[in-house]
């Protein structure tokens, strides 16, 4: 027989599924960033864009690929240059704020 949860799981759950929707949200903000790469700066652990400055955006890309256990597209490599730049940059400049702009 299946066990039930108790109220307080339930709760601790929602709660979780909340922060996560929210943090989902939040970088969501960030240029070039959707649903999936907000997925997995969440799974590596980030939940606010603040938490992004300062980053190395080599290191997010070879942490992903870990995750991901194997190659994942440049593309995502190009999109954490940028949103890097977006979390350190008070006035970022137009051009710089496109994902395509940070190719190699």
């Amino acid at each position: 027989m299946p066990s039930r949860k108790s109220p307080r799981t339930a709760s601790t759950c929602s709660e979780h599924d909340a922060e996560r929707a929210a943090a989902l949200k939040e970088l969501q903000r960030l240029p070039g960033v959707g649903p999936s790469i907000a997925r997995d700066l969440v799974d590596q652990g980030f939940r606010r864009i603040d938490q992004l400055r300062r980053c190395d955006p080599q290191a997010l890309y070879q942490r992903q690929c870990a995750l991901q256990g194997g190659h994942v597209d440049r593309c995502w490599l190009y999109v954490a240059r940028c949103i890097i730049y977006a979390a350190e940059t008070d006035h970022p400049e137009p051009e710089k704020l496109k994902w395509w702009n940070w190719k190699d």
